[in-house]
């Protein structure tokens, strides 16, 4: 694996660790009052636009961490029309 595609499978990692702590807080807590819809929602359409890029230009480090990053969110969502 050459140097470029490890930097990019950290960063990956990195950021898709990110929304974890979130994701265990809502499920925890059973609260999502704080948590803003409307940037989930643009997030989520971000992350997907992400992974079509990256399925486009066959990026494996893009299409990991944006298919990862958006199945969290979507999560969160869900929990957030659910906790109402």
């Amino acid at each position: 694996m050459d140097p470029v595609t490890i930097v990019g499978l950290t960063a990956a990692a990195f950021t898709t660790i990110a929304l974890l702590p979130q994701l265990v807080k809502v499920w925890k807590t059973k609260s999502t009052r704080d948590i803003s819809t409307g940037m989930f929602l643009l997030y989520c359409s971000g992350v997907f636009l992400w992974f079509v890029y990256g399925v486009y230009i066959n990026d494996l480090p893009i299409m990991l961490a944006n298919s990862l990053a958006f199945i969290q969110a979507l999560v969160i969502l869900t929990f957030k029309a659910k906790y109402k």
